[in-house]
């Protein structure tokens, strides 16, 4: 059979299930998605007009809450159509688009995250030489690379898919266009992509994982031979949201993408998904702003100027 595709669309399945268990779910998913694009907005907004916030890893942070909010807008609007049913169809086209920019942005996400623990690594272990070295130019340059790497390393990907034959049935058992949804609806050998998600999940998850690994490993021996338990703590409590944030990231997405075959269970996936996708960027405003002085300082001074 020649590459192409005989499907012109496919049908979102979403989450069967009564039509109360999915006004239930619409209700969620619009609570939080509400609530992510205005908590992550908020930091934008804080670190922009607060000049003490102008640092790289303030930079690092409104990159990654800019980010949170286009993560989700790709998904969630679209999933509450599907859940109502008044907007269950997709075509090819906007399909192969929506998998594309879900997984840019996710890989975008991975690079971003390495770079913050580059950040603290660097603010930590070398905090005389840090302002030298992490300067604006630094900075501005390691942003630029995460998000055109992050873009690029999908291209193949994306081609890949978007060459599979779909010849029926055309209905995706998931939310959204999911790479693995995709493939167990091909007729064609999707050996190919199978590999080559295989292997850029390694190259960009795994690889990004390890730098922030091992940069926080150089992290914590520097703060376990601080002698003062006051410093200890205050150097802690500067990577300490950035440390739960990719703990839950990383997680899940190691779960999702790292692994030999796309054939496990689709159900399994959905679930993981819809914390990936619609918790996580939700947790991400809220960690930073609870656990991290700075902010709730700048946060502290707003409040008061509206009083």
């Amino acid at each position: 059979m020649a590459n192409g595709t005989n499907v012109e669309e496919f049908i979102l399945l979403g989450f069967p299930g009564t039509w109360h268990f999915r006004i239930s779910l619409v209700v969620v998913f619009a609570l939080t998605y509400s609530l992510t694009v205005t908590g992550n907005a908020s930091i934008i907004a804080l670190v922009w007009t607060t000049k003490n916030l102008h640092t790289p890893m303030y930079f690092f942070l409104c990159n990654l809450s800019f980010l949170e909010i286009w993560y989700t807008t790709g998904v969630v609007p679209k999933a509450i159509g599907v859940m109502l049913g008044t907007s269950q169809t997709i075509s090819f086209n906007v399909c192969i688009l929506q998998l594309f920019f879900l997984l840019s942005l996710g890989s975008t996400e991975c690079f971003l995250l390495s770079v913050m623990a580059y950040d603290r690594y660097l603010a930590i272990c070398y905090p005389l030489r840090y302002s030298s070295i992490m300067s604006s130019v630094l900075s501005a340059r390691l942003v630029l690379s995460s998000w055109l790497a992050g873009f690029l390393a999908i291209l193949l990907l994306a081609f890949l898919t978007s060459r599979l034959t779909f010849c029926g049935p055309d209905v995706i058992n998931h939310f959204f266009c999911d790479i693995d949804s995709c493939l167990a609806l091909s007729c064609s050998d999707t050996w190919p992509v199978e590999l080559a998600t295989f292997l850029v999940s390694i190259i960009i998850v795994v690889a990004s994982c390890v730098v922030t690994l091992v940069s926080y490993v150089y992290i914590i021996s520097t703060i376990l031979r601080i002698k003062s338990a006051h410093s200890r703590k205050k150097a802690f409590s500067t990577c300490s949201a950035h440390l739960s944030v990719i703990t839950i990231w990383y997680g899940s997405t190691i779960f999702l993408y790292v692994k030999p075959s796309a054939h496990n269970s689709l159900d399994l996936n959905k679930l993981v998904n819809t914390f990936n996708i619609v918790i996580t960027p939700l947790l991400n405003p809220f960690i930073y702003t609870l656990r991290n002085k700075e902010v709730k300082q700048a946060l502290g001074h707003v409040f008061q100027k509206k009083q």
